[in-house]
């Protein structure tokens, strides 16, 4: 499959390009220091947080773990 490094414009080939679907590590590694500058961003939440408020159940990212400010039995300090 071809298509055009996001970065630089160029085409590339899937078939005999390692880093496809850039053209060149430098490239794919330019596109990961933007997300790490934050340049690139997800404009709105994947999903609608009112869809949760209510339910009981954990929020998507909950991972159970008591935040900073809970104790182990969950309540707020």
């Amino acid at each position: 499959m071809e298509a055009r490094c996001p970065i630089c414009r160029k085409v590339t080939d899937s078939e005999n390009n390692s880093d496809f679907p850039f053209c060149s590590e430098r490239c794919r590694l330019l596109d990961l220091g933007n997300w790490a500058s934050e340049k690139y961003r997800i404009s709105s939440p994947v999903f609608d947080e009112s869809e949760f408020e209510g339910a009981g159940g954990n929020q998507p990212g909950d991972t159970g773990a008591p935040r900073h400010d809970e104790d182990q039995q969950g309540r707020v300090q």
